[in-house]
């Protein structure tokens, strides 16, 4: 799949110290990540939804009921996993530092 990204679709690839994927860059400064199976834990797809405060959207989570698992720190964001009621998992996901062509 990281092959099919880089090459077919031509997306530039993306180091970021922390992330057990092969990251790429989209043109908004977002990401798109590859990783083996089980390589990033028990998962299937996940989605990610960013947020401006990881404290304060766990905190909100914890309120209602859900649990997360502990948050994680690569060179560019803080994260945390959540299954949802739907019985699938998601991830949430604060910027620590801007993506390539993001301003702060």
């Amino acid at each position: 799949m990281s092959a099919f990204v880089s090459g077919v679709l031509g997306l530039p690839p993306r180091a970021v110290d922390g992330v057990e994927a092969d990251l790429f860059a989209l043109p908004d400064g977002s990401s798109f990540a590859v990783a083996s199976p089980g390589g990033m834990g028990d998962s299937a797809r996940s989605l990610v939804f960013l947020v401006a405060s990881l404290d304060e959207a766990i905190a909100e989570l914890h309120a209602a009921g859900v649990a997360t698992d502990a948050p994680a720190t690569n060179s560019m964001e803080r994260y945390v996993h959540f299954t949802a009621p739907d019985g699938h998992l998601y991830e949430l996901v604060e910027r620590i530092t801007p993506a390539l062509g993001e301003r702060r």
